[in-house]
Order: C-alpha cells, then structure tokens, then sequence
C-alpha cells in the first residue's frame, strides 16, 4: 500500500511540474512591455523571450559561408559602378561543387552567394534587366549561377541563402522610388520561386542617388512581405527581423552579446525613432542590458551574424593570393563570433576561374581540423545533464583523469530565452579553488579561453540571471596554442625613405610606420615628391585603424607628373568602396602604367561628408 502511495504521489508531482511548465508563458520573437512595467517586470518578460524555429534553426548552423562571386571579380573593383562591360563575366572553370564540396568538408552549414551587388550584374538570367549573366559570353548567355549552385547544396546537404543588394548602379529607375521597388520586388520573386527552398534572404541597407539624381526610398514592407509570401521558412537577415549585423566587418562579437536586445530592426518603420530614443544602433557594445531594458518600450530576439572575409577584401583579387587570414586569426575571429553567441558568415570568394583558389582551400582545411580536433575531446563528465540554476548558484564538474584545459564552453537551452547575465569559471588545482575565466552573456554558445592549467574539478557559478538559467551542456576542452603570424602588408613596392611631402607637415602619411598618420585640415590635395621618376602602376591608401573612423575618404582623384606642374590624371575607380564598414588598406591599380615622380592624391568627400581627412599611409604599386 505504501509503494502504492509513493507511486501516486510521485505521479502527481509530475503532473504538478508538466502544468507549470506549460503554464509559463513564453513569448516568440518580439515582446512589448506594459506602459508602466517596473524593472524586474521587464526582466521577467525579457527573460521568456525565445527564438522562432527558424531563428532556432538558422542560429545552430554556426559557420555560414559567404560567395562574392560576380562582375567585380573580373574588374578587380569591390563596388562595380554598374557601367561594366557584361562580357567580362567569363568563369574558365566555374565548378560549384567545388564550391560547396570544399566548404562542406571543412564545417560550414549554409552558403550565402551574391546573387546581385550594388553594380547590379544578376549571376541568373533575370527577365528584369540585360546586366547578367545571359549577355556573357559564359556558357554563350545560357548559364546560371544561382541554379548551379542550389543544385550543388542539394547534392552535398548545405543550406542555402541569396544576397540581393537593393542598390543597383545599373537600373535606370534606381531613385524613382515606386518604379525600383516594382523592379526589385520581381527580382525578389524569380529568386524566390524559381530556384526551390531558400534557407537565408540577405539585404543590406545600402543606399545611394539614382542615375536620374534621386534617393531611392525602399519599399521594406512589401519586400519583408515577398519574403514571407514565397519563402516562408527563410530567415531575413540585416534589413530583416530575424537576423541582425554584428556592427563591423572585423568578425569580432561583444562580449555581452544579446540576442534579445532592445534594438529595432531596420525592416521596421519606426526603427530609426526608436533606436535613436534609446541612443543605441548596430555599433553599439550594449545592446541588452539592465541599464537598457530599463528604459526600452520592447524587445525583439535578434540575433547576431559575425561577417568578416578570409582575405583583405570581400570580392577575389590575385594581388590578395598571399593575404588569406592566418590559422591563429581565423580561430581567434571562431572564439569572438560563434563563441560569442553569433553565427559567424565567413566570406570566400570564388576566383577568376570560378572556384576557390588553392590558398583559401589550405586554410580552410587547416582551420576545420584545429576546431575538430580541439572539440573532439570533452573533458568533462556529465556535462550535458541539465541544469537548472538560479542566480548565485554553482555546480561542480568532475573532469577526466590528467586533464590539461584552456577553453570552457557553456550553452543555455535558448529556446527557454536567455537568461545568463554573469558567470564564473573556477577550476580545482593543487588542491585548491582558482578562477580562470568570468563573463557576462551566454546565450547559444559561449567559449571562455584562458592559460592552460591541470585540474581535476571545473566549477561554474551563475552569478546574475533573469529568472532560473536553463543551461544544457558544459565543456572543457585543450586548445593547442597557435603562434602568431606575421599578416603585415606590404604598402608600397618603392622605398619612401626620401620621399616629400607638400604640406610638409604630412611626413606622417608616408613614414612606413601604419600606427602614425596624418590628419589634414581641409579637404585639399596631398602632393609627394618621390625624388626621382619611376613607372608606376597603381597606390596605396591605408586609413586611420581603431574606432574613429573620421577622416576615411571615399572617393577621390590621383594625379601623376614628371615636373610638378602639368600633371595627368590617372585611370581609376575614384572610389575606396565599401572602405566605411572595411577600413583596410586599399589597394588601387591602374588601367595602364604611368612615369611619375610626383603624385597627387585629391580627395573628393570623406566618408562622413567631414572637410579633412586623415592618411595613415600612401604607397606605390610598380610590380
């Protein structure tokens, strides 16, 4: 009878915990406060935030893969002007197997291809305009890029996402508002629908003056609506509400990276009112704490993707062959992105011949075996039971025999919300308690590194947490130290050791020395006098590195002449694209070789619109 009873009792506490369970209220994606919610009603709410199925989905990929592939890569310009030539399009061995192949090899979840940059060359034979890949001479007018590719992710399992830049410096109706949207909105349609399932839609917010002079004003309602109508499974990213840009193009997180955040996307029309009332945007490094969710109205789970290339710039240049980011910097940009709670869209980009160049390859399987390896190895045991810990709890893990770590991984069960707002990582060493690491934010994935260290218990205490934290794995891992590799450019193929400056007081600007620069006070031409006449065939530009950004010129005219007075005007974009979000040094090569001893670097605007601009180093190209 008493077993009886014990069996009874047993049952109803289970029932008792399954109704409270369901009882508790989540809500999905977006939740707006009381107009009179006190704090710790909002932190309750912001608490049992959750993910949609597809956030859920899009944020357990992990390693998205970004294409540029497109008219630029044959120009050798990272922003086309629209004006190209379309039979330059010409892959010799466009292989998108290899493609995806490779990339499936080495880790990567979805792919994302550039189906259509600001210069508005589509990579499939749009009905919309003649700048595609149906005026080129690849596959005499009959290819298409986007299907080769949707074919090759079927074969080998790989997600698939599509970039359809909204600037286009090709349409003739760019800048007549309702006329664009029309077009870009059947653009949408035929990428939407002819192609199967599309797993990821990326837009950014890029905007500029029409060739008939006006400002486009997009129609992101209607677009957001397409999106939702045709592919209603597909996660919108940047100008989306599902995913969101991390606010620099370095591939770094916060270390507070909150996917529910204050932060309204910018898909919404009262976004750029609310942002500013909160005094927040993508740049931001606290998008989600108390001190903001005291003074927001709503919050909106919005996670962040970490975009960042494998090379200088984001479209293939062979100039770069010799720049793909080293092994340590690639891991280190893994540990800052998906092990700061962010997906991390690493850009590859195919090269001239149509696949991703052997250097890009070696890398990438360099980089997937040290991630393989290093998680291959869980140290610790049990660490996957869950755990349910309210603020100021701890709990004991007990690690392998021997065991040697430097990285701990925790994880919160996000479709509980996020909820982990400070931890500490202790381990026990000679017989005694040390913290190694602390942090704030957890979220999907948080990866804590610290010196390596033998020890045979790991303790993590949740310090501060909205409501009971659902914690669902913990790891201990040994991360082989990687040595740091030497990524300096090299700016200038000429010795500037006796080179001149007018203004003088610009030496800065031509010291070879990338950490001093020079800052002008008015937008007037920089003149050097290299003190001897070369052939030239291009230069360099490197901006100011760090936050402040002031100072960057966009665009520009470079002048060269053999005595100073009369001078020609070289061949050239006129444009460091793309330089506001990938301050790195430009490299600008010529439509033909010049004899110069003096040059003339005549900035037209500076990224901010500011009078002066700033140059940390100016280099010559002759090679």
């Amino acid at each position: 009878m008493r077993k009886l009873n014990l069996s009874i009792l047993g049952a109803f506490f289970t029932l008792f915990a399954l109704q409270a369970q369901q009882t508790e209220k989540y809500y999905t994606k977006h939740v707006e406060f009381p107009a009179n919610a006190t704090l710790e009603e909002k932190v309750d709410m912001a608490a049992r935030l959750v993910p949609s199925k597809q956030q859920l989905a899009w944020q357990k990929t992990e390693l998205t893969a970004f294409l540029h592939f497109g008219i630029n890569t044959f120009t050798g310009r990272e922003w086309g002007d629209g004006k190209e030539d379309e039979a330059l399009f010409n892959p010799s061995e466009l292989n998108t197997e290899q493609w995806v192949r490779t990339l499936k090899e080495c880790g990567f979840k979805m792919v994302i291809l550039t189906a259509k940059h600001h210069d508005g060359f589509c990579l499939w034979p749009t009905k919309t305009t003649k700048h595609s890949v149906a005026s080129s001479p690849w596959k005499n007018g009959k290819g298409d890029v986007v299907a080769e590719l949707k074919k090759a992710c079927d074969k080998y399992g790989m997600k698939i996402g599509l970039y359809l830049s909204p600037w286009d410096r090709n349409a003739s109706c760019y800048g007549d508002s309702p006329a664009y949207n029309k077009f870009f909105i059947e653009q949408l349609t035929e990428l939407l629908t002819n192609y199967g399932e599309v797993n990821e839609v990326w837009f950014d917010g890029a905007c500029g003056e029409g060739p008939n002079g006006k400002k486009q004003v997009y129609d992101w309602d209607t677009f957001y609506k397409t999106i939702k109508r045709l592919q209603p499974n597909a996660v919108m990213a940047i100008m989306g509400d599902d995913v969101r840009w991390v606010g620099n193009e370095s591939g770094m997180g916060r270390d507070a990276e909150w996917s529910s955040t204050a932060l309204a996307p910018g898909v919404y029309e009262r976004s750029a009112s609310v942002n500013k009332e909160l005094g927040i945007n993508a740049q931001s490094k606290d998008l989600g704490s108390r001190n903001i969710l005291a003074k927001a109205k709503e919050l909106f789970w919005y996670p962040s993707e970490v975009d960042v290339s494998i090379r200088p710039g984001w479209f293939y240049h062979a100039s770069e062959d010799s720049q793909v980011k080293s092994l340590e910097k690639l891991t280190n940009i893994y540990f800052q992105s998906v092990g700061y709670n962010s997906v991390l869209l690493l850009n590859i980009p195919p090269d001239k011949r149509g696949l991703i160049h052997e250097n890009d390859v070696q890398r990438l399987k360099e980089f997937a075996a040290y991630i393989k390896g290093t998680f291959a190895d869980n140290k610790v045991l049990k660490g996957n039971l869950p755990w349910k810990a309210s603020a100021g709890t701890s709990k004991i893990y007990t690690l392998k025999p021997g065991s040697n770590i430097n990285t701990v991984l925790l994880q919160e069960d996000i479709s509980k919300g996020q909820r982990i707002e400070s931890f500490v990582i202790e381990v026990f060493s000679n017989n005694k308690w040390k913290e190694v690491a602390n942090g704030k934010s957890v979220g999907y994935k948080r990866l804590a590194r610290f010196p390596v260290c033998s020890a045979s218990k790991l303790r993590i205490t949740i310090k501060e947490s909205r409501l009971a934290a659902n914690i669902g794995n913990v790891g201990a891992y040994f991360a082989k130290p990687l040595s740091k590799e030497d990524e300096s450019l090299k700016l200038s193929d000429v010795s500037q050791k006796n080179w001149k400056t007018m203004p003088s007081e610009a030496v800065a600007a031509i010291d070879a020395n990338p950490k001093t620069f020079w800052k002008s006070k008015t937008l007037s031409p920089l003149v050097v006098d290299m003190g001897e006449t070369i052939n030239i065939k291009g230069f360099t530009y490197a901006p100011v590195s760090g936050e402040d950004k002031s100072g960057t010129i966009y665009t520009y005219q470079f002048y060269v002449s053999t005595d100073g007075e009369n001078w020609t005007k070289c061949a050239c974009s006129g444009e460091f694209s793309n330089i506001m979000h990938n301050p790195i040094p430009q490299f600008v090569r010529f439509s033909k070789e010049y004899a110069a001893r003096y040059l003339k670097l005549v900035p037209i605007s500076e990224i901010g619109n500011k009078q002066f601009f700033t140059i940390s180093e100016l280099g010559i190209l002759n090679k």
